[in-house]
């Protein structure tokens, strides 16, 4: 599966901006997806992910309350949707999908970078005034 991230750029503290992970070759309902971010100087971490067979859903304690992952089927993507962004949030935004199987695993024990295999190529959100 091939994924394109969208929906970054330049955004004020507090704002909402959604971000879109569009996936061809495959369909993205098959999978299991995760969004996550790398901020300049570390390493690359999970944010929320969202299983493939009953799309429970995991979030990252600092985004918890604030963001939300869903997929749109129709259009075939993965949306993370951001609200009261911070500062902090700064950083390059990845999606990734894996097929599985996942077994007993749970969302949050595979919304970590090795468990997943195929990643788009980022968007950068900066949160600044």
């Amino acid at each position: 599966v091939q994924l394109v991230e969208s929906g970054g750029g330049l955004v004020q503290p507090g704002g909402s901006p959604r971000l879109s992970c569009a996936a061809s070759g495959s369909t993205l309902d098959d999978y299991a997806v995760g969004w996550f971010r790398q901020a300049p100087g570390k390493g690359r971490e999970g944010v929320s992910c969202i299983r493939s067979v009953n799309s429970s859903t995991y979030y990252a304690d600092f985004v918890k309350g604030r963001f939300s992952i869903s997929r749109d089927n129709a259009k075939n993507t993965v949306n993370l949707q951001m609200n009261d962004l911070e500062p902090e949030d700064t950083a390059v935004y990845y999606c990734a999908a894996d097929l599985g199987p996942h077994g007993r695993t749970t969302t949050q024990a595979m919304c970590v970078v090795p468990f997943f295999y195929s990643w788009g190529q980022g968007t950068q959100v900066t949160v600044s005034s």
